[in-house]
């Protein structure tokens, strides 16, 4: 099995990486979105695209659409010409506001990173060919290697920097903000897990089904290193996007794979 894996310098694709590196004997290629030119694709088996700009605060609508959608555009175009097998990431921020998180359910996004996943997909489900194509509706995914990314950080990721000043931040009514957060060694398990067994082409949620607050994460890691949580309150930029409630529907991926074990956070602080 040969595959090649974008993004590999980010938060998921770092682990990612190490991950098939230390769990199968696949050979394995990475393409660094700075080097200006396609990857050839002709001599892989399968394409995990997860090279993206991640930021929902991100507002240069033509930079997002570069990088996200026309990029991904061409790789399902190349991959189909060669009949080479896809994976690519998307996101829950797709299901917006809605309280619905199956597959099927409405959709609505709110910031120019959810528009451009949703165009992804929408590409995605116009031009299928012969090629087996897996998409995949990320919740929040927490872990290491992703405190390059500040702000944009998960909640676990921010919190715990925070508290090695002693005081994380909070923002108010955070007890109401619940979040299903999914361990990124999760997320790159059902990755390899898909390529094992799934022949199907379609679009899967990757969360746990099992919602915590912001308010019980920053609890955790406040026990755990002796840090004050300080009330604060939501900046503007973020009003209008900012989910409440995510949850995922696993039916589907529960049909398709099976039960899974998904790591707690609890259990991944204590790790």
């Amino acid at each position: 099995m040969r595959v090649l894996v974008t993004g590999h310098e980010g938060f998921i694709g770092q682990n990612l990486v190490k991950y098939i590196y230390n769990n199968t004997d696949w050979s394995m290629d990475v393409y660094d979105w700075n080097s200006g030119i396609l990857p050839s694709i002709m001599e892989q088996d399968w394409v995990i695209h997860i090279g993206a700009i991640s930021s929902t605060t991100e507002r240069d609508l033509d930079k997002v659409m570069r990088q996200n959608y026309d990029f991904t555009r061409q790789l399902f175009n190349a991959c189909k010409t060669y009949g080479v097998n896809l994976q690519y990431s998307s996101s829950a921020s797709l299901y917006g506001m809605g309280i619905d998180f199956a597959e099927t359910a409405q959709l609505d996004p709110r910031t120019p990173y959810a528009w451009s996943k949703y165009l992804c997909e929408y590409y995605h489900r116009q031009h299928q060919g012969g090629n087996t194509v897996h998409g995949f509706r990320y919740f929040n995914v927490y872990g290491n290697y992703e405190e390059h990314k500040g702000s944009q950080g998960s909640p676990l990721s921010q919190f715990s920097q925070q508290a090695q000043t002693g005081n994380i931040k909070l923002f108010h009514n955070s007890n109401e903000y619940l979040r299903d957060f999914v361990a990124v060694e999760d997320v790159c398990r059902v990755h390899v897990e898909f390529i094992k067994q799934v022949k199907e082409s379609g679009i899967w949620n990757i969360g746990t089904g099992n919602p915590v607050s912001f308010e019980h994460v920053a609890q955790l890691i406040a026990k755990k290193t002796n840090a004050h949580i300080e009330y604060i309150d939501m900046p503007d930029i973020l009003k209008k996007s900012y989910q409440a409630y995510t949850c995922a529907d696993l039916t589907k991926l529960t049909a398709t794979i099976g039960p899974q074990q998904w790591i707690t956070v609890e259990d991944w602080l204590n790790s």
